[in-house]
């Protein structure tokens, strides 16, 4: 299991990565509303994990890693089948997705 203070830097990394994304969404203008949707409550729940990976409870930790992954892997799905999406915005996107997917992968197994 990955330790507390590399779990906190990879976050932070995560934090950033996602709220970009987010960012990119915000200025978007057609954009399809599930994709709006699932990256502006992905970067929300990014925001309230702090709080949960800064806890001594690693079921909390690993559910909410858990939740995050699962939510980037709809932000990532509506991306997919979102037409003539922007590709700064797309990378936007799969990037905070490959990042949630990274720390799943690093810190549960």
């Amino acid at each position: 299991m990955m330790r507390s203070n590399e779990l906190q830097q990879r976050m932070s990394h995560v934090e950033q990565t996602v709220h970009h994304a987010a960012e990119r969404c915000q200025t978007a203008t057609t954009l399809p509303m599930d994709l709006k949707d699932s990256i502006q409550e992905l970067d929300q729940r990014v925001m309230q994990a702090r709080q949960t990976m800064q806890s001594n409870d690693e079921s909390q930790v690993r559910q909410c890693i858990e939740d995050l992954e699962q939510m980037g892997d709809r932000a990532k799905d509506a991306c997919e089948h979102a037409p003539n999406l922007d590709s700064e915005l797309r990378d936007a996107i799969m990037q905070a997705h490959r990042e949630l997917s990274d720390m799943k992968h690093q810190f549960l197994h």
